[in-house]
């Protein structure tokens, strides 16, 4: 199953999104005029759930201003949920009678919600905040059976995070543009005596779904009118070897992800020399120890030659109303005012993320992160976009707990991967 998102073509050309949005235009969640005025929803509160790391401080600042000002009396409350155990938080939420109005949901999620009836259809209503201009490659995330069920909201690959002043001092002096000059580089910086020259921890599920995606693997194989399993592979097999080779430079657990503990916690003590992470990583290991401010640096994970980086998965979320909301109205225009040049442009220099149309990439002159990250992304991919891959990632994710962590300790690939594509053949069959 093919998951190339971006292939021979820049990130530019891709990322054409959102038209530019004002404020509401008081339709209803139909897509009709309503005879309703901001007046009316005095006294209303519109929850928004987001995710950690996706909403920066001057951005939600603003929005919620801006929005207050649209609906004067109305509050918009703005909830940050964690992603470690959020497809359970959700499922129950979105089950519940008084469900947020509006959720991010991470672009690998949305069929899942979109099938089990929690997302509302916004086909009706996808011109008005500006889907027109959404490109197909960006969008097929937030569509399921030819509806559109959320809007694609931002997107963002990890890159090679590096203290500046460890890789001098091993007496390195440019990233490197190949996997072998990497592995140079990190003996180098091992050899000073730097016990964390990469710290990988064994389970980073994403980071390693890049591996998979630059070998070749397919993650699951269509058989008959079902999916099932696909890491019994040669493909898996060498993306797996070179994580457990990257996973060696360092003292990372094999057993845990990269919230246990937070890599911008390892990272902000100072004497580690790269790890596989995001902007708001960085930024938060900055924020812990500000003595890095100078000393932190971005590269895309290099390729097998200087010729392309690896290819990495881009994630991304989506920005979807609950079926349950008590306020799609209110809902609709913050999707609309959300998806807006100003606050995608706002939230891409901020955040140093991809914004969603090409125009706004202006934003991210001067934010490393974001330059190389959406540099990264013109050969990156994702997870199978069906609705059955959201129990695959459930807790306890068998990728990471059987095959990953069972290679990391010492279990040959493919006597793993079969326990792994059989737990995933399980998850698949559910649904």
């Amino acid at each position: 199953m093919r998951r190339k998102l971006i292939a021979a073509i820049g990130v530019a050309a891709v990322l054409t999104g959102v038209a530019a949005c004002g404020g509401s235009d008081n339709k209803s969640d139909s897509g009709k005029s309503s005879s309703a005025g901001p007046a009316d929803f005095k006294g209303k509160t519109l929850n928004v759930w987001l995710m950690s790391g996706s909403n920066p401080p001057g951005w939600t600042k603003d929005i919620t201003a801006a929005f207050e000002k649209q609906y004067p009396g109305a509050k918009l409350k703005i909830t940050v949920q964690q992603w470690d155990g959020i497809q359970q938080k959700l499922t129950t939420a979105l089950s519940e009678s008084t469900p947020p109005d509006v959720i991010e949901v991470g672009n690998t999620q949305t069929p899942y919600y979109a099938a089990t009836g929690g997302l509302k259809d916004l086909t009706s209503v996808k011109a008005d905040i500006g889907g027109n201009d959404w490109a197909p490659s960006l969008n097929g995330s937030a569509v399921y059976n030819g509806k559109q069920f959320a809007a694609p909201w931002y997107f963002a690959s990890r890159v090679v995070v590096y203290n500046k002043k460890i890789w001098t001092a091993a007496g390195i002096t440019t990233p490197p543009k190949t996997q072998d000059e990497l592995f140079s580089d990190l003996d180098k910086i091992k050899a000073k005596g730097t016990k964390d020259a990469f710290y990988l921890p064994g389970q980073d599920w994403y980071g390693f779904d890049g591996f998979l995606l630059d070998a070749g693997a397919d993650l699951v194989k269509k058989d008959g009118d079902k999916y099932t399993g696909n890491l019994d592979t040669p493909q898996a097999a060498s993306a797996i070897s070179l994580y457990k080779k990257l996973n060696g430079y360092g003292t990372a657990p094999k057993d845990k992800d990269e919230a246990t503990p937070q890599q911008s916690d390892v990272f902000a003590k100072g004497d580690v020399g790269a790890f596989l992470g995001l902007g708001w990583e960085a930024a938060g290991a900055i924020t812990k120890n500000p003595a890095l401010k100078d000393q932190v640096g971005f590269f895309a994970f290099p390729g097998k030659t200087a010729a392309k980086t690896a290819s990495v998965f881009v994630g991304g979320s989506n920005l979807a109303i609950t079926q349950g909301s008590k306020n799609p109205e209110l809902a609709q225009d913050f999707l609309k005012m959300a998806m807006s040049d100003q606050f995608e442009g706002e939230l891409a220099k901020e955040g140093g993320v991809v914004p969603n149309k090409a125009s706004l990439d202006s934003n991210l002159s001067g934010n490393e992160f974001g330059t190389v990250s959406a540099a990264a992304a013109a050969n990156g991919g994702t997870t199978p976009l069906i609705p059955a891959w959201g129990s695959v990632e459930n807790v306890p994710n068998p990728i990471t707990t059987l095959f990953m962590t069972g290679v990391l300790q010492g279990q040959s690939p493919s006597a793993a991967a079969k326990k792994a594509d059989a737990e995933i053949d399980k998850r698949l069959s559910q649904q």
